[in-house]
C-alpha cells in the first residue's frame, strides 16, 4: 500500500491517477462553462464542475496528509540529471499550489455569487466574469493546464526517449 524507495505504493498511485482524471474533467468543464454563451450549456458544465471540484478538494487534502504523515516518496532514479529533478520538484509544487488557488478562487466565486443555488436549484445564473476571483481562477486554470501538459510530457519523455522507470514507478509500482 505504501511507497518503497524504488516505486510508488498503491494508495499514492490511485491518488495520482484519480486526481489526474478529475483535473482533466475540471479543465474541460471549466473551459466549457467559461467560454459558453448559452446559459444552459454553462449550467450543464457547472453541474459537472462543482461536484468534481469538491471531490478534488477532498482528494487533495487527503493526498497532502498522506504524504505528510503516512508515506514517503521514492528516491529519485539513479543517473538522473539534477536539473530534471529540480524541474520535477517545482512542477509538482506548482501543480499543488495551482490546485489550491483554483479551489480557493472557485469557492470564493461560488460564495460571492450564490452559484450553487443556480447550478443545483432554481436561482438565475449569476454573471461570474465580473467577480474579482474570476481573473485569478481563469489564469490559474490556464497555468494548471500548461503544468499538467509539462508533467505528462516529461513522463512520456522518460518512458519513450530516456527509457527509464519514471513512468512505470507511478503506473504499475514496479
Amino acid at each position: 500500500m505504501k511507497s518503497s524507495n524504488h516505486a510508488y505504493g498503491t494508495i499514492a498511485r490511485i491518488l495520482h491517477w484519480l486526481s489526474a482524471l478529475l483535473i482533466i474533467v475540471l479543465i474541460g468543464s471549466g473551459f466549457r462553462s467559461g467560454f459558453a454563451t448559452d446559459p444552459e450549456v454553462k449550467l450543464a458544465a457547472l453541474r459537472i464542475h462543482l461536484p468534481v471540484a469538491f471531490a478534488v478538494l477532498l482528494l487533495t487534502a487527503f493526498r497532502v496528509v498522506w504524504w505528510w504523515q503516512f508515506d514517503r516518496k521514492p528516491a529519485p532514479l539513479e543517473g538522473g540529471a539534477a536539473w530534471q529533478e529540480a524541474i520535477a520538484r517545482w512542477t509538482h509544487r506548482a501543480l499543488y499550489a495551482l490546485i489550491f488557488v483554483l479551489l480557493a478562487s472557485g469557492i470564493a466565486m461560488s460564495v460571492m455569487s450564490g452559484l450553487p443555488d443556480a447550478v443545483f436549484g432554481t436561482a438565475e445564473m449569476p454573471e461570474l466574469a465580473e467577480l474579482p476571483p474570476r481573473i485569478g481562477h481563469g489564469l490559474a486554470a490556464r497555468l494548471i493546464a500548461a503544468a499538467a501538459l509539462l508533467h505528462a510530457g516529461a513522463a512520456l519523455y522518460h518512458h519513450w526517449v530516456a527509457k527509464d522507470r519514471t513512468l512505470t514507478r507511478m503506473w504499475s509500482g514496479r
